[in-house]
């Protein structure tokens, strides 16, 4: 299923939204942090009575942690799920085929460790462990 067209541009469209995105939010939270080491007479500025350029700032960095949690679930939801959803249920009933030939199931997507080799299904335990008794 990794291997398949329909999972490379679910990560695709996945990747094409988290890295740009978190790439931003660090160097925005770095601008922070550097203008509050170095820019100490900007960030102290009185914006409006004893708020100031840092405390605006500390709030934005909220917001805008808030603001990408948002956009990532709506993003997640109309472009990433329904795929993903879709991936799923072929590999199901891909599955389910398999089992009514007669034939062993694929694989389940999502495990911990590497992928099991077909000379995996003899040894009796979970691909790439060792037995310690």
């Amino acid at each position: 299923m990794q291997g398949s067209a329909e999972f490379g541009e679910l990560r695709r469209g996945y990747r094409s939204f988290v890295f740009p995105l978190t790439v931003a939010f660090i160097v925005w939270y770095l601008l922070y942090v550097l203008l509050s080491n170095y820019a100490g007479g900007f960030m102290g500025s009185k914006v409006a009575g004893n708020v100031n350029v840092a405390f605006v700032f500390g709030l934005a960095q909220f917001l805008t942690t808030f603001l990408i949690a948002w956009w990532y679930s709506r993003f997640a939801a109309a472009k990433l799920d329904p795929k993903a959803t879709a991936l799923k249920t072929r590999l199901e009933a891909e599955n389910l085929h398999a089992a009514a030939a007669g034939e062993a199931p694929l694989p389940e997507a999502g495990g911990i460790g590497r992928q099991a080799e077909p000379s995996d299904k003899d040894k009796g335990q979970l691909a790439g462990q060792e037995d310690d008794a």
